[in-house]
């Protein structure tokens, strides 16, 4: 099958990209359920999460757990 797609430029087929992805996917839910409780504490932590989120993706695509071009 990827004989066939050989351009495909991989679209999150990688470590870094799925742990970023549960990370502020968690995020969001705990920060739906801080503004559903009236706690906007916590809120504020769920976004501080979903950007810590972003910056682990990009770390650990630097450390080489992300996809891999061919240059």
């Amino acid at each position: 099958m990827s004989e066939q797609h050989a351009n495909d430029p991989g679209h999150g087929d990688s470590v870094a990209s799925w742990s970023a992805v549960i990370i502020i996917m968690v995020a969001f839910a705990a920060g739906t359920l801080a503004v559903w409780f009236d706690r906007m504490d916590l809120a504020l932590a769920s976004a501080g999460l979903a950007v810590v989120g972003v910056i682990a993706g990009f770390v650990l695509s630097k450390l080489g757990f992300g996809f891999k071009r061919n240059k």
